[in-house]
């Protein structure tokens, strides 16, 4: 005797409950990673100072963050698929968290010879030290929620998803931006302890706790959620298998990738792959080079060296758009199916704004209508992006090539703050950094505009 047929669920209604259980923890999630990521740019405020520190100094710190990152962002995706998103994003969180909160001790770590085998003080190599390490604890988070994601949704539903999840940048500066400009203000000397110490503290605890939340509640895949009835599962896992064996057929005509190689060469020997590692370097120079210097930048409008709330407060304006754009961003391109044209304009957007903080001086309005292009424009990017990358890399190749881009793009991330801090210690100004950041977000709009096409073929390890 057969069982009786099971009903078909409503695809729409699935996808919206997947949605609503999966992406608010992975936002939430992202907004405290991207809050103990980003918060030394509120905390270079005081610390500086304090310590003694140049913009050179501060600016190559803030970025070597992204050269752990680079070390161990390939191999913390394959061990993600290995042993499960679950156990390995908690464990991600769990570690950052710690590193996070050690850099209130910054200047009080013993680390013996090897400061003056480097040439640095000890505060300073405890500076870059921690910053390496946030890196490598990291590593590995941000593409594996990428393809974490592609788990769970069809190509045709990614944008908004990811566009959903990455919203957790703009809302993390919206919200973190004042937050931490108050608890500078409010902190400052409780228990003999500077505000810049308690930040690091005080933000590092949403980590430690949303660690343990992600090891209590999510799961691995669909195949694993409880709360999906089993036609549900079935659906979901159709639909991307679906997507999965479209996007393998196309690959028999596929020039860039033969045959028999692994997932790791078959990432690797894509020219795709790569030319989206360069646009999406081109992102991150952009976005890390204005953010972890937006409170500085703000701060030179005129206000006062301590009205650490108002940058806050002001801070909150550029990110406020951005968040709003990218949401209309992803959404629209998921209506139209088009990806490459919407990239390569929020791009440009990103482009126009760095080449006017090159411009504006310190004329309040118009800086902030320059950092609100440079980040509406550079998280619609990024929302778009990845919907590239997922509809054409498959399995192992997939691990592989998302996190082969985010690791090399990331790169950027140390490139950005670096050169501006560079600059500002030659010259006195950012105006020159700003330029040079312009023309290399122009050149990553050429590269997406003419490289990638409107139909990619895949490319899966056999």
């Amino acid at each position: 005797m057969t069982s009786p047929a099971l009903p078909t669920p409503d695809e729409a209604a699935t996808f919206r409950r997947i949605g609503w259980r999966l992406l608010p923890l992975l936002f939430t999630c992202y907004i405290v990673a991207y809050l103990d990521r980003v918060n030394v740019g509120f905390a270079k405020l005081q610390m500086v100072g304090e310590l003694g520190w140049s913009d050179a100094v501060y600016g190559f710190g803030a970025g070597i963050f992204f050269l752990g990152y680079f070390l161990f962002e390939v191999p913390s995706n394959l061990l993600l698929m290995r042993v499960g998103a679950r156990r390995w994003i908690a464990r991600i969180m769990i570690t950052w968290a710690l590193v996070s909160a050690s850099f209130a001790f910054v200047d009080a770590i013993p680390w013996g010879p090897l400061p003056a085998l480097f040439g640095v003080t000890p505060d300073v190599f405890g500076f870059y030290t921690l910053r390496l390490l946030l890196g490598m604890a990291e590593a590995g988070f941000f593409p594996g929620i990428v393809l974490y994601l592609t788990y769970w949704f069809p190509a045709d539903r990614r944008g908004r998803a990811y566009a959903k999840f990455m919203t957790a940048v703009a809302v993390a500066n919206v919200l973190g931006a004042p937050l931490s400009g108050f608890i500078m203000d409010a902190f400052e000397g409780v228990n003999g302890w500077a505000g810049w110490r308690w930040l690091f503290v005080l933000e590092s605890a949403p980590s430690l706790v949303m660690g343990i939340a992600v090891l209590l509640w999510l799961p691995d895949g669909p195949a694993q959620a409880r709360w999906l009835g089993e036609a549900e599962r079935t659906l979901v896992l159709a639909r991307v298998a679906a997507d999965d064996a479209a996007a393998a057929s196309a690959s028999a005509t596929a020039s860039g990738v033969r045959a028999g190689h692994g997932g790791l060469r078959a990432a690797f020997g894509s020219g795709r792959v790569w030319a989206l590692a360069f646009v999406y370097f081109t992102l991150a120079v952009a976005l890390y080079g204005v953010n972890f210097w937006m409170p500085t930048i703000i701060q030179e409008l005129g206000l006062a060296r301590t009205a650490y709330l108002q940058v806050g407060l002001l801070s909150m304006i550029p990110w406020g758009i951005a968040g709003a754009s990218m949401l209309w961003w992803g959404q629209h391109s998921d209506r139209t199916g088009e990806r490459r044209w919407h990239v390569t304009a929020a791009l440009l957007c990103t482009t126009a704004g760095l080449a006017g903080l090159a411009v504006v001086g310190t004329h309040v309005v118009a800086s902030l209508v320059a950092l609100s292009l440079v980040a509406a424009g550079v998280l619609s990017s990024m929302s778009t992006f990845w919907s590239i990358p997922t509809s054409f890399l498959r399995g192992s190749a997939a691990a592989a090539g998302i996190a082969w881009i985010n690791s090399i793009g990331n790169l950027g991330g140390h490139f950005g703050p670096d050169l501006i801090g560079r600059v500002r210690v030659a010259t006195g100004s950012s105006a020159v950094a700003f330029v040079a950041l312009a023309l290399l977000g122009l050149t990553g709009a050429v590269v997406i505009a003419t490289i990638m096409r409107p139909h990619t073929s895949a490319v899966t390890p056999n």
